[in-house]
């Protein structure tokens, strides 16, 4: 259903999700509502489009409805306060969504809401530097600034151990194997929404436990851009 999901607005656009079930919490919708799509792609006039899109240099933004999949499945270890990586963070669309669940703004009825960190790592320098621009065009150059959230340029594959270990870790690119490197760097209990595979992909949910157990389940069919180095990316893999 989730084609059905394309909206002229990004209200409209979440508001579809959340009649098709790909959005089922509040916490979800508001985030995803707070964070306006058209900030983060090449082209504005098709930013609501339930589709990936491409952003240069090899690089793909993922469809909403996948993006809004990986929020809804890492939601439990999305609470404020919680650090999160962000792998192959790209135009920094969900790095801002996830921002918007671990550090929210203080209420009347929680003035001292606990302040979480993102981590968006991405290969490709140019998309690090594009990508800071787009959340300052959002209005999270003050998150920026102050480091609940980061972007910096790297191998996703290895990581980003200097700010471990995380919550929750979302890889954004299809690995051939699981990544040991990422398994290594989620907390005791955390999770990692991940694609795996190469001509056939899947997501895999990998959960570890409060002792350190590690489980890993198939959740749905996909295909994605694969994670590679930036030589291969930029000439097409």
């Amino acid at each position: 259903m989730a084609w059905r999901c394309t909206g002229r607005t990004n209200a409209e656009l979440i508001s579809n999700m959340r009649k098709q079930g790909i959005i089922s919490s509040d916490r979800v919708a508001a985030a995803m509502s707070n964070v306006d799509r058209a900030n983060y792609v090449t082209r504005p006039s098709t930013a609501y489009q339930d589709s990936p899109q491409p952003i240069g240099h090899g690089a793909t933004i993922s469809a909403p409805h996948m993006h809004a999949y990986a929020v809804e499945h890492l939601l439990p270890y999305l609470q404020p306060g919680a650090k999160v990586l962000d792998v192959g963070s790209g135009s920094g669309y969900l790095s801002a969504v996830l921002h918007n669940l671990v550090s929210p703004p203080p209420s009347p009825t929680q003035p001292h809401t606990p302040q979480g960190k993102v981590v968006g790592i991405d290969h490709i320098s140019e998309l690090v530097e594009w990508s800071k621009k787009n959340l300052e065009k959002d209005g999270l150059g003050h998150a920026l600034r102050d480091g609940r959230i980061e972007m910096v340029t790297g191998d996703g594959r290895l990581g980003h151990p200097a700010d471990g270990p995380y919550d929750a870790i979302h890889v954004g690119a299809a690995s051939p194997t699981l990544p040991q490197a990422l398994v290594d760097q989620l907390k005791a209990p955390g999770k990692m929404f991940i694609p795996v595979g190469v001509s056939s992909q899947s997501i895999w949910e990998v959960e570890k436990s409060a002792t350190g157990e590690v489980k890993k389940r198939e959740i749905m069919d996909v295909m994605y851009v694969p994670l590679t180095d930036p030589e291969r990316q930029k000439r097409g893999y």
